[in-house]
């Protein structure tokens, strides 16, 4: 543009804005700043609205996991077409996976996936695959134990190159509804065989847990029963630990046994510690050469769930310990402290009745041809007989303590608790053993036996050889019986002993969800598959 035609217009827009100056302006509104500030409202309230929008809809396409870095584009190699490459955030829990090193080709794989974990929660790792790289880190002639250093660095997240594996589906963890109960302790820190400590579970004997996964051979995945949630451990299976049992075996049972006819197996029905000494010596070997000729260790027992009301009868308690633990002083104790909800099976006799003695409350007085008629249609629990009399254990007495509303106490060799119904009395066996010789010289040495009042020699103190004894037995009846024994208690200080039983009595009366035997509910294979005096099978 020629400047003279520049300068004319600037020119007149200077005469414009002189004009304009000269003019008195006239607002447009009179309230504009409130205006603006309704705009500001209405803005804000579309962007929360908008923002809580895209909130719904990343909800209901579940679109709320942490967002990943995207996989760069050279993270491949074109050799390479079956890798894929995996990124797991790393959270506080671990990532539920164990490694090991393939034998043949030296590659590190994935040996297993717990289940509950992270890596079995992605769904994006298995066992059987070949892990190339963490982190960018080649696994190249790596050693496992030089991998766990590499996951234990990440920070928010764990970036794995995989060669995948064989895979197939397994049955999800939530439709496996295998319970146990643990019939020994464990502890992941006191076994060096343990594929990975932190992996594995610790357990007590007598709690339940829920196999989720029996695929390993020796080791199991589990987790505590009730904590559906919870990310499974590992624990020793029956074959490993039966066989760790064999290759331990307890030197009291293997060693020569000779006839100690002053301990024999405590008897639940009172006899004198006199009668027929020869007689029970021959008995205690005979039962002994039985035991270790046919020694089977028990590990887990299967269980299943059984609601207890508070309109149910009590279940039948029964006591087991050998002679002079203690178990009729704890059963006496029971009883004293509340006659009300306590009782006592009375043992059947053929012999005349003495002295004081009541029918019912000391023995029921019965003929030779009723006792002889019981056995004949199993009437009895226990049975023998003693001077030329019969003495015995009927289910009679029993119903007659049950059908009272009270907890029915009774004592019996181990080896009679299958012949009681268990669906019928729902047996809950506590078995009392002693402490360490140690604490039974302190604890016995001036406690004295209470004999049968026929016998001339009413009381007899404990020798060395009683409590030697005592500890044989024991530990004999737990290794064969021990799989029936829903509680143990150690009975060295008898006060303390008799707490933790009524503690334990006391939960078992309580309404609720109580584990029972699996077997209950199967009668028909109780009777037709035993082996070793348990079930055949799994358990």
């Amino acid at each position: 543009m020629h400047y003279k035609h520049k300068r004319t217009l600037v020119l007149q827009i200077h005469e414009r804005l002189k004009c304009f100056e000269r003019q008195s302006c006239i607002p447009v509104m009179e309230q504009a700043a409130f205006t603006a500030l309704e705009k500001q409202f209405v803005i804000l309230i579309g962007c929360i609205l908008q923002n809580l929008l895209q909130v719904h809809d990343a909800v209901a396409q579940k679109d709320f996991e942490p967002s990943l870095a995207p996989v760069p584009d050279d993270a491949l190699d074109e050799e390479e077409d079956s890798v894929k490459i995996v990124s797991l955030v790393k959270t506080k829990e671990p990532l539920g996976a164990t490694i090991k090193k393939d034998k043949s080709t030296g590659a590190i794989v994935v040996a297993r996936i717990m289940r509950g974990g992270a890596a079995d929660k992605s769904g994006l790792i298995h066992e059987g695959d070949e892990l190339k790289e963490v982190n960018g880190v080649p696994l190249e002639y790596k050693k496992p134990k030089e991998v766990l250093p590499l996951l234990a660095r990440s920070q928010s997240e764990i970036k794995f190159k995989i060669v995948p594996g064989s895979f197939t589906e397994d049955l999800p963890s939530d439709k496996i509804k295998l319970f146990v109960q643990a019939l020994f302790d464990y502890s992941p820190l006191e076994d060096p065989t343990v594929p990975c400590k932190d992996a594995a579970m610790a357990f007590k004997r007598g709690d339940v847990l829920q196999i989720v996964n029996m695929d390993d051979d020796t080791w199991w995945q589990a987790r505590s029963a009730g904590n559906d949630d919870s990310r499974a451990g590992l624990i020793p299976s029956k074959q490993l630990q039966e066989r760790r049992f064999m290759l331990q075996r307890p030197k009291p049972l293997f060693k020569p046994q000779r006839p100690r006819p002053a301990a024999g197996l405590r008897r639940s029905f009172r006899l004198s510690r006199k009668s027929s000494r020869t007689k029970n010596a021959s008995w205690f070997w005979r039962w002994s050469t039985e035991v270790h000729g046919v020694l089977c260790p028990h590990t887990y027992r299967e269980v299943v769930p059984s609601l207890r009301e508070a309109k149910d009868k009590h279940r039948l308690v029964i006591l087991i310990g050998p002679s002079g633990v203690g178990v009729n002083e704890l059963k006496r104790r029971l009883v004293i402290s509340d006659p009300d909800r306590y009782g006592i099976s009375v043992p059947y006799t053929t012999r005349e009745k003495k002295g004081q003695e009541r029918e019912g409350v000391d023995y029921h007085f019965v003929s030779v041809h009723k006792f002889e008629e019981d056995i004949l249609n199993h009437r009895l629990i226990e049975y023998g007989s003693y001077r030329g009399h019969y003495y015995g254990t009927s289910l009679d007495s029993v119903h007659r303590v049950m059908v009272t509303g009270k907890m029915c106490l009774m004592d019996v060799h181990p080896s009679k608790v299958k012949f009681i119904d268990a669906s019928k009395f729902k047996p809950h066996v506590v078995f009392v053993k002693p402490p360490n010789i140690e604490e039974l010289r302190l604890t016995r040495r001036r406690v004295k036996f209470l004999c049968d009042k026929g016998d001339p020699n009413q009381v007899r103190t404990f020798t060395e050889e009683n409590f030697q004894d005592m500890i044989d037995l024991s530990e004999t009846m737990e290794i064969q019986y021990g799989h029936l024994f829903d509680k143990i208690i150690i009975n060295g200080d008898v006060t303390t002993a008799f707490k933790e039983l009524k503690e334990d009595l006391e939960k078992l009366a309580e309404p609720g969800v109580q584990w029972v035997p699996a077997e209950w509910s199967r009668p028909t294979l109780k009777k037709t598959q035993r082996s070793c005096g348990h079930l055949t099978g799994l358990f």
